[in-house]
């Protein structure tokens, strides 16, 4: 009966459209007909259970596992239940799941989103401890949708918060550097490597109200138009003498751009890739040399050589503009070519409006002090010290020459998009993210309002 069950996997792998960012909901996945038996009942403490549930993966589900953990009163397992309904449509199993886990938790599903989504939010919000032995039967089921992550699961020291851990519909880019002609083995969502570029008059195709990320290093300034971004997710580039990794999360809202070569000797400057997992919603990225794990937010490696070396990349800053202002602001700026120097014809709209209606993904609870996809201008000044600007308040005071200051930080427009430094100009790395992405990551975060405003 294993390759029932590998053939539903194959099915949820094929409901997200290859080669670009999946357009479909998490919930949106193929009825399932796997079969599951009922079992015998048997004298199992719950980890035994749990055991004997993730074994079944590979023939029939135990349904008898299922509902003894549901009668531990023991809510860690719910972690596990909730886990595999990422992988099971509507049908049987997900039926007997979700009440598992409505039974153990005492948590009803309400059908607003997928049973898979409402549970891990419920689950992160709580913050419900992970069951025994955790790592490594998230592996188990995990790896049968794709070996390739074996690594991420296998690495007795990585740092992973695995409860947060999810399925984003696709597996790893784990394309050659600058192989852009080779598809992927399964779905993936391709990087693009040493793109082509044009100077800003060859950039006319682009509509100068359209939203682009710029990096300026060194006087050599580039534009990377928003809908070439939301088709690759991550480019691998050169500017201003410095080798960028340059990863944008869609549904956090985030572009971001890390120094690649701020590793220790002896090591290569990471290959980034997107691996087609998610944390809270927020893209996991990896280095295709050493599968070491990365958090896209923060650049710390997780997983890995790199985690045990204790890389963490350095941040360059990315504006958020319109091109129209980028260009104007930065007259020899470069932009993506039209194709991408791949032969690539690009959607203006790709994800055609896929997270309009808020997230999509499991992000748990969320600081209530902005709206959830409130864009903010993110400031690390520490390890312990954050501040965020909404972006859209930030730039009507400084459009209406007002200062935004707060805690030691002065943002300025560049563009029309925001930079931040201290008040002595020491330049500080930024980025624009979702408020729910950047408050999640850094709770503690210090708040700008229009309200601190003189007069």
């Amino acid at each position: 009966m294993k390759a029932t069950l590998v053939a539903m996997m194959s099915l949820v792998m094929a409901s997200c459209v290859p080669q670009t960012p999946p357009t479909t909901l998490p919930d949106s996945l193929p009825t399932t007909t796997v079969a599951i038996t009922v079992g015998v009942r048997e004298d199992r403490n719950a980890f035994e259970a749990s055991q004997a549930l993730y074994d079944s993966l590979g023939d029939e589900i135990d349904v008898a596992a299922v509902a003894e953990l549901a009668e531990s009163g023991d809510v860690r397992y719910a972690w596990l239940l909730s886990d595999l309904l990422r992988f099971f449509g509507p049908g049987d199993i997900s039926a007997t799941l979700a009440q598992g886990f409505e039974e153990l938790t005492g948590v009803v599903l309400a059908g607003e989103t997928s049973p898979w989504v409402e549970s891990s939010n419920y689950l992160i919000a709580e913050d419900i401890a992970a069951p025994p032995e955790y790592q490594r039967l998230k592996g188990q089921l995990y790896t049968i949708v794709d070996a390739r992550w074996s690594p991420f699961f296998d690495d007795p020291n990585s740092v992973i918060e695995y409860r947060h851990l999810g399925f984003g519909g696709v597996g790893p880019d784990d394309r050659p550097l600058g192989e852009f002609d080779q598809s992927c083995a399964t779905s993936c969502i391709p990087a693009l490597d040493n793109p082509a570029f044009t100077d800003a008059a060859g950039g006319g195709w682009y509509p100068d109200d359209a939203i682009i990320f710029g990096v300026d290093i060194g006087g050599e300034a580039r534009a990377y138009p928003k809908n070439m971004m939301e088709v690759h997710e991550m480019v691998i580039d050169t500017v201003g003498g410095v080798r960028l990794g340059i990863p944008y999360c869609t549904l956090c809202g985030s572009a971001q751009a890390y120094d690649l070569e701020s590793v220790p000797d002896g090591f290569e400057a990471p290959v980034l890739r997107t691996s087609g997992l998610l944390v809270r919603s927020n893209k996991l990225m990896y280095d295709l040399n050493t599968w070491s794990a990365f958090d896209t937010f923060t650049g710390q490696a997780l997983s890995g050589p790199l985690h045990d070396a204790g890389v963490q990349l350095d941040m360059v800053t990315v504006v958020t503009s319109t091109w129209g202002a980028w260009k104007e602001a930065h007259p020899d700026t470069t932009i993506l070519a039209q194709d991408g120097g791949i032969g690539r014809t690009y959607a203006a709209n790709p994800l055609r409006g896929r997270d309009d209606n808020g997230p999509i993904f499991p992000i748990g609870d969320v600081d209530p002090r902005l709206p959830v996809q409130q864009q903010v201008l993110g400031v690390t000044l520490d390890e312990n010290v954050f501040i965020a600007f909404p972006a859209e308040s930030a730039r009507a005071a400084l459009e209406n020459g007002d200062t935004v200051e707060l805690a030691g930080v002065t943002v300025t427009l560049d563009g029309d998009g925001l930079r931040a430094q201290r008040t002595d100009g020491t330049q500080l790395a930024t980025h624009q993210a979702f408020w729910f992405a950047w408050s999640q990551f850094h709770p503690t975060t210090e708040l700008w309002s229009p309200d601190l405003l003189d007069g």
